[in-house]
């Protein structure tokens, strides 16, 4: 059986980059989409960076994206934000790519009695910034974060991330934080009407199990899994849930999305 893929989405780390240097097959697999004149975005937990300077970067690497393609974690929690409370307000803790976002959207940033915590992710966090959140969830701020994830990579090594501060506030407010990005298919739902996307003719391309597989899965998109990132094969037998397709890198790719069309495997 055949299918149609009409739209891609894909990770980004991992999958197209690793350390800002473009993966084998990332540049042809991208330029072969935009011939082809296919719906795709790029979908990134990160919400550092604007689709400004992440279409920059990637540029760096050899990689010709518009920022327009770009859907980061924290374009979707402010659109997540602006839907609920529309011209609302929040305290932020994170770097340009979620305050130009919650702008755009029409929010208001302050510590003055906020409808929103909303928590991203940034290299200096400060410990009175993260107590002036605690403060605000106590007197009862909703508390977002941008993504689940714990740690990222540095030039330094490891570092905390945005899911490892979160479970701080949270032992101390006993408030969980509703989580946007990956692996809540929320991501994927905004990245779709974002481009006007079906979920039964989308791909999700992904390096995580964890993340953008099962993200994929939940949301009814087809799946590929790259294994040039984090999971590797003998891995994928560990979840109970399973990608569409498990592939040696993006460059396998390109003939699907030149011919937009995938054989579905039969089990």
């Amino acid at each position: 059986m055949t299918v149609q893929i009409n739209t891609w989405l894909t990770d980004m780390d991992g999958v197209l980059v690793h350390e800002q240097r473009a993966l084998p097959g990332a540049a042809d697999f991208i330029k072969t989409l935009r011939d082809n004149d296919r719906n795709f975005l790029v979908l990134t937990n990160n919400p550092m960076y604007t689709p400004r300077d992440l279409s920059a970067r990637l540029k760096l690497s050899g990689i010709e994206i518009p920022e327009e393609n770009i859907w980061t974690s924290a374009l979707a929690t402010a659109q997540f934000v602006s839907q609920t409370i529309p011209r609302g307000s929040a305290y932020v803790i994170g770097e340009a790519g979620l305050t130009t976002a919650l702008h755009e959207a029409g929010y208001i940033l302050s510590d003055r009695n906020p409808d929103y915590v909303i928590l991203g992710e940034t290299r200096n966090y400060s410990f009175e910034a993260i107590t002036t959140a605690i403060r605000l969830i106590l007197d009862g701020a909703r508390f977002i974060c941008t993504n689940p994830d714990n740690a990222g990579p540095s030039d330094q090594g490891i570092l905390p991330s945005t899911g490892a501060v979160a479970a701080l506030i949270t032992n101390v407010t006993g408030r969980e934080p509703y989580f946007i990005g990956k692996p809540n298919p929320l991501m994927f739902r905004t990245a779709l009407n974002r481009v006007g996307g079906h979920s039964a003719n989308t791909a999700m391309i992904g390096d995580r199990m964890d993340t953008d597989v099962i993200a994929g899965v939940e949301a009814g998109l087809h799946t590929f899994l790259t294994l040039t990132g984090v999971t590797q094969k003998d891995q994928v037998e560990d979840y109970p849930f399973r990608p569409s397709h498990v592939v040696n890198s993006i460059a396998d790719l390109i003939p699907i999305a030149e011919s937009g069309v995938v054989e579905e495997v039969e089990e």
